[in-house]
């Protein structure tokens, strides 16, 4: 397993396949034990194998064997991934008992009811998400983060982060633009 990490360390994309038969399996059944669910099991998979393509050279013998070093990145990942989950419920509920509260029953302004109408359209669309994209526009822009910000904070490239936000917003757009036409 040394012999092919210094391989790839170096660029090998042969010596990066093998790697990648020889282990896949392990690090994907590390991946759906921690985090329950296939789907993101598949991402933290790739996201893990492009962090051992892009750190091989950073693999250090004296602190554990190949396939310890590679556990530890993927165990990481997974576990950064139920944490931003189980924030993301947390944030869901909060909003949900926000939303449940009863408004006053005094004469509502315009302004607020438009306001109120606008909150609920987002709050619905937000739902048409994929689990990635929402985490990532919630921590870009209800969190305040930036771009950068949130891909640390996910564990995740920046430019993957990108993405999401942008698609993110497209597909929010979209469905805020749909909306509009009820």
């Amino acid at each position: 397993m040394r012999d092919l990490l210094r391989a790839i360390s170096v660029g090998d994309r042969v010596a990066f396949t093998r790697f990648y038969d020889l282990t896949s399996s392990r690090i994907y059944g590390l991946a759906v034990r921690v985090v329950r669910d296939r789907h993101y099991a598949e991402e933290i998979v790739q996201e893990a194998y492009l962090q051992y393509w892009q750190r091989a050279g950073d693999y250090d013998p004296a602190r554990g064997s190949v396939i310890t070093w590679m556990m530890t990145i993927a165990h990481r990942r997974a576990v950064d991934r139920v944490r931003t989950e189980n924030m993301h419920t947390e944030r869901m509920w909060e909003y949900g008992v926000m939303a449940a509260e009863p408004e006053a029953t005094q004469n509502i302004p315009l302004e607020v009811v438009v306001r109120s109408a606008e909150v609920n359209a987002v709050r619905t669309c937000l739902g048409h998400l994929t689990d990635l994209q929402r985490g990532s526009v919630e921590l870009s822009y209800f969190g305040g983060l930036t771009y950068p910000e949130v891909a640390t904070r996910t564990g995740t490239p920046l430019p993957t982060t990108k993405s999401r936000i942008r698609d993110g917003l497209r597909r929010l757009r979209t469905c805020l633009d749909n909306q509009d036409d009820c």
